[in-house]
């Protein structure tokens, strides 16, 4: 059986670059057949006819392409394994995004390894280094401190994937953290909240800078000055003294939002430990329990099975075409409203405690 409907590549590009090295596209081009079409004569696959086989081994002399070993690596199945780096599997947005890539990753035969960087670079190189050293089918890393230029050597190995934070000129799977804040900040002014408290983390993520820059974007376009003694960063030791000093205060915000789960779990055991009424109140992630107080906790859902899910994709596609473009990829979030970010500036609700959860 012969596959020549497959369809062809476009011949309306640009000409090749004889600058950089001959893709995939290009003999496509040239031969006027489709990417599946080469991608099977430099294979030595059937169902090629012999005409069309001729085409296209000429055009790859012509162009002096040299297939990816990569991509026939992949081919040949040599590795069966996917890395996963991420900050730490007790935070639980990763916990759920490592579950989700797992759940697909066994399920198309694959093994998964993982490790933790706990926040610190130098052990997020070394367990880059541990993990790489192995034969990987794909990496997926949310970099802490590993720069583009660190990854780019071993994007040339196997596909690699940035999550939750992006690398210039790497494939990565995002949200649109300035868009949701900026979101829920608007809804609380239309409340009529006017002190709004921040609550974040000393990082040195892009995630969490956008979602400030969006609190303050929504403040500005509404004409309000944001209190900067309303700003504070919790740390990643649960520095919940600063949190309970500011909801204490005589002049306490009427609504806070939590830009990370871990804030809005330290804000939560913070209120229920000092018996603090709730103000109005939004985390930036959904966490466990968060559906069961009362109120219910809103958030801005960031679903990590969908982040999972589209990692995952992405990776079996560079797998497929090694030649393809870098895609900075955004999945959508939503605001899960269940109570606590949807009060007034004058109805501070009690809290029942929910155990402990630190």
């Amino acid at each position: 059986m012969t596959h020549e409907h497959d369809e062809p590549a476009p011949r309306g590009g640009a000409r090749r670059d004889d600058r950089r090295r001959a893709r995939i596209t290009d003999v496509a081009h040239l031969a006027g057949v489709s990417i599946k079409t080469v991608s099977r004569v430099v294979n030595g696959e059937a169902g090629v006819l012999p005409d069309t086989r001729k085409r296209v081994a000429a055009a790859v002399l012509e162009l002096g392409f040299v297939p990816d070993r990569r991509a026939r690596s992949l081919k040949r199945g040599d590795t069966d394994t996917i890395g996963i780096l991420i900050d730490a599997i007790s935070d639980p947005f990763f916990a759920a995004f490592v579950s989700a890539v797992e759940e697909l990753a066994v399920a198309a035969g694959l093994n998964v390894l993982f490790a933790s960087t706990v926040h610190d670079a130098a052990q997020e190189r070394e367990q880059l280094a541990r993990l790489t050293g192995d034969r990987l089918r794909g990496l997926i890393i949310s970099p802490f401190a590993i720069e583009a230029a660190e990854l780019e050597p071993l994007r040339r190995r196997f596909p690699v994937i940035c999550v939750d934070r992006s690398r210039e000129g790497i494939d990565s799977v995002i949200v649109d953290d300035f868009g949701a804040t900026y979101e829920a900040i608007s809804g609380f002014l239309a409340r009529g909240h006017r002190r709004i408290g921040f609550i974040g983390e000393e990082t040195p993520y892009p995630t969490v800078h956008e979602r400030l820059r969006a609190f303050r974007a929504a403040h500005a376009e509404a004409g309000i000055e944001v209190d900067e003694t309303l700003v504070i960063s919790q740390g990643r030791h649960r520095e919940e003294r600063s949190i309970s000093d500011l909801l204490t205060r005589n002049d306490a915000p009427t609504a806070v939002f939590c830009a990370t789960s871990p804030a809005a779990i330290a804000t939560i055991h913070v209120l229920s430990a000092d018996h603090i009424p709730m103000p109005a109140l939004i985390s930036f992630g959904d966490f466990q329990f968060a559906d069961v107080f009362t109120p219910g906790i809103t958030c801005v859902d960031q679903d990590p099975r969908l982040i999972g899910e589209a990692a995952f994709r992405r990776l079996m596609e560079l797998g497929a075409d090694s030649e393809a473009e870098p895609a900075h990829i955004v999945v959508p979030t939503r605001l899960v409203a269940r109570g606590s970010g949807e009060t007034a500036p004058d109805r501070a609700v009690p809290t029942r405690p929910i155990g402990d959860l630190r």
